[in-house]
């Protein structure tokens, strides 16, 4: 099938996982219980069916009816005359997990709109941690943020949320693949034996039973590059039963990329298990052409019948730590490991060739920024491009690099410009894409407000909605509504959210079309959106006309579909 029939009749078709549109109660007459009543807005469903002109009723965390002129009398009124009222946003690739302990209140998601974040990706959750590694991730917290806690797993840190330190956002969370690699095996690059394996699936197991919402992996990061296909089949074993996703971040996402995707879906068709792509791009301008052909396999994949998506956040450049520069090879074992070998003439010599031809791959040393330091002795670092730094500092870039790398002990953040816009435009508006911020939350204020974040965790969202929807007009409304809702929903199996429709949780956003946009920039990342009025969650409001409430009624959502 042709691109342009594929994305013309996938616009129409069950391949946006499409569902019966918006429920309408006309005779409906709110009872006692009705809490709120959102009045005169355009209601987009989140199924990608046409905005309408309807009210929407509240009692206590869920819709109870979705009509015209619903009479409220008695009931909070929030006037959306003007605004769009839609799903709240399921966030489908975040890294807000840990940090919510320092600040529950998720507020540079909350103010996007987003009501669900979904942790644990790129093969990384919280948990399950080695002792070793529990008690230094415990000491840190407790010493930075004095914060103190006992869980060293995803079913711990699922109880804590709901039994100590609520939230204001939804949480959900995958199960890491590399995390379990390294709960069992370690840092090195071999195989698991049998018995390992073993292990590595009873920790899956375990970790879909407490409410994991799939299995994501993290194919150039230790250990998880570490992993083989059979591996990574078998540790996909436990999604199988509730239909949950295999997410990938690939193995390349450059000059192989097309085999990196030819590999995340044979895993997802040995498994019997839909395949999901994480921040699907091609990156570095040599690339660019592959984002196409990329986009051709995926389709076809689609089209044999085996389930598959992909998400993407709507900016050029991609966050990820320093240390990526570097060849896989050489960050084995830990960073201790790593620093060794660059004190290895013979190692570092080929580290220096592939360090060098990654940054050509990318264009050059300013296509890299410098987003954190973990020592604030390096802050002179937050926020410069490499190139113009080491221009001001009269020092070689791979050196100044270096120098990063052992002062920081590898723990220094970057962004790496890579991408090229029309290729983002046509990821973002693909039927089968869906968006994510792949960021934590952060905050103007507080510990959260340190560093120079990639800009995506405070506008992601109102991006697509104001740039990508209303200016560039690269997609409607309502298909960017899907992709941030009723397509995550559906591939979770969160099977009372992601859509406006009676007896469904009023997980809600309302905005103004017309205002809606991003203010961060890469330059400064710490500014809130505009244009998004009212935040719903459990039918809760946390934004009420543009500012945070003090309401933190976020739970742990957890996967409900049975196969």
């Amino acid at each position: 099938m042709k691109r342009r029939e594929f994305i013309r009749k996938a616009a129409t078709t069950s391949l946006l996982f499409t569902s019966p549109g918006i429920i309408v109660r006309n005779s409906y007459r709110p009872g006692g219980g009705t809490t709120l009543v959102i009045k005169g807005g355009i209601v987009i469903s989140g199924d990608g069916s046409p905005g309408r002109e309807l009210d929407v009723a509240i009692e206590g965390s869920r819709i109870s009816a979705v009509a015209r002129d619903i009479n409220a009398q008695g009931a909070q009124i929030i006037d959306a005359r003007g605004r769009i009222v839609c799903p709240g946003f399921i966030d489908i690739h975040s890294h807000t997990d840990l940090s919510l302990l320092i600040n529950p209140y998720a507020e540079s998601k909350l103010r996007q709109g987003v009501t669900t974040e979904v942790a644990g990706q790129d093969g990384g959750s919280i948990g399950p941690w080695t002792t070793d590694r529990a008690l230094s991730v415990r000491q840190r917290y407790k010493q930075d943020y004095d914060i103190e806690f006992d869980f060293d797993d995803l079913r711990g840190f699922f109880h804590h949320l709901e039994h100590v330190h609520n939230p204001a956002v939804n949480f959900a969370s995958m199960i890491g693949a590399g995390t379990v690699r390294a709960k069992v095996i370690g840092a090195t690059d071999r195989p698991a034996t049998g018995d390992e394996l073993e292990s590595m699936v009873r920790l899956v197991s375990d970790a879909i039973e407490a409410g994991a919402c799939g299995l994501s992996t993290g194919l150039e990061y230790i250990p998880g590059a570490f992993a083989s296909i059979d591996e990574l089949v078998a540790l996909c074993a436990p999604l199988k039963r509730m239909g949950l996703p295999y997410a990938s971040h690939m193995r390349n996402e450059d000059n192989e990329l097309l085999a990196a995707i030819e590999e995340a879906v044979t895993i997802g068709q040995r498994a019997g298990v839909p395949t999901h792509i994480s921040h699907l791009k091609a990156q570095g301008q040599s690339n660019w052409w592959k984002a196409e052909a990329a986009l051709e396999i995926i389709e076809s994949v689609a089209t044999a019948g085996h389930k598959i998506t992909f998400d993407r956040y709507p900016y050029v450049a991609y966050s990820t730590g320093l240390s990526s520069l570097f060849p896989v090879w050489a960050r084995e074992g830990g960073t201790d490991s790593f620093l060794e070998r660059l004190d290895d003439p013979e190692a570092a010599a080929l580290i220096s060739t592939a360090v060098h031809a990654k940054v050509a791959q990318l264009g050059d040393w300013n296509s890299v920024q410098v987003t954190s330091t973990g020592s604030d002795s390096l802050a002179w670092a937050r926020g410069r491009r490499l190139g113009e730094l080491a221009a001001e500092r009269n020092e070689d870039p791979y050196e100044m690099t270096i120098h990063l790398i052992r002062a920081d002990r590898s723990n220094t953040g970057m962004v790496g410009f890579g991408m090229s816009e029309e290729n983002t435009a046509a990821i973002l508006s693909h039927p089968l894409g869906m968006i994510c911020s792949d960021g934590g939350a952060r905050a103007t204020y507080g510990p959260l407000s340190s560093g120079t974040p990639h800009p995506r965790t405070y506008g992601t969202f109102p991006r697509v909605l104001g740039y990508y929807c209303r200016d560039k007009k690269v997609m409607t409304l309502e298909r960017a509504v899907h992709k941030m809702t009723g397509m995550p929903a559906n591939l979770l199996a969160f099977t009372d959210r992601g859509k406006v429709e009676v007896d469904f949780v009023a997980d809600l956003v309302v905005f103004d079309p017309e205002s809606v946009n991003d203010m961060a920039t890469f330059e400064n990342p710490h500014q809130y959106p505009r244009g998004i009025d009212h935040v719903l969650v459990n039918g809760r409001s946390v934004i009420r006309d543009g500012e945070r409430t003090d309401e933190r009624p976020g739970i742990v959502v957890r996967p409900t579909r049975r196969a």
